[in-house]
């Protein structure tokens, strides 16, 4: 089932959904926008091999330029991660499906299929591939649009990964 704007503010309110900061701006029909924060991770241009499997967490940053501001640009074919104001914390029986808002792809901007599992506490990093054309993003602006379906049943299992409380963009943990 997915939830309503009147079922989210209602989640909201009784404190079972949380969203830091809230602004009631960013409640839609049948979802929540999250804004842009203020970091952003650039990929860098390295002729190394990336191991999943044979990495030190302190070596991934190398492959990484990580950018703080009120404004960002997004090159060409470019693919970076960046993450959301808002810190999310979701029940065991709510899950998320996170879409790029449609002003920003008729640019041409994409994100892969994202999700938020039930039970996910923090910042949501989003992988962003880049236009055709270079495209300015600014802090604060509404970016993507999360749909929340209530569960069945609530989860056995709520996420307890290894991106749980997250803060700011994050890379990729091996």
């Amino acid at each position: 089932m997915i939830l309503s704007d009147f079922d989210l503010i209602w989640y909201l309110k009784s404190g079972r959904l949380v969203i830091e900061p809230y602004d009631e701006e960013i409640v839609r029909e049948n979802g929540i926008d999250l804004r842009i924060g203020s970091e952003i991770a650039k990929l860098k241009p390295l002729n190394r091999v990336f191991d999943t499997k044979n990495i030190a967490d302190e070596q991934i940053g190398e492959f990484y330029e990580i950018l703080s501001g009120e404004e960002f640009v997004i090159y060409p074919n470019e693919r970076v991660l960046l993450t959301t104001l808002e810190y999310v914390k979701l029940p065991n029986d709510i899950m998320g499906f996170v879409e790029l808002r449609s002003s920003f792809a008729r640019l041409g901007l994409t994100i892969p299929p994202t999700i938020i599992d039930a039970g996910f506490e923090g910042n949501v990093t989003l992988e962003v591939h880049g236009s055709v054309f270079p495209i300015k993003l600014y802090r604060g602006q509404r970016f993507a649009h999360v749909i929340f379906s209530k569960t069945l049943n609530p989860v056995s299992r709520p996420y307890r990964g290894r991106y749980q409380g997250q803060r700011g963009v994050t890379l990729p943990k091996f």
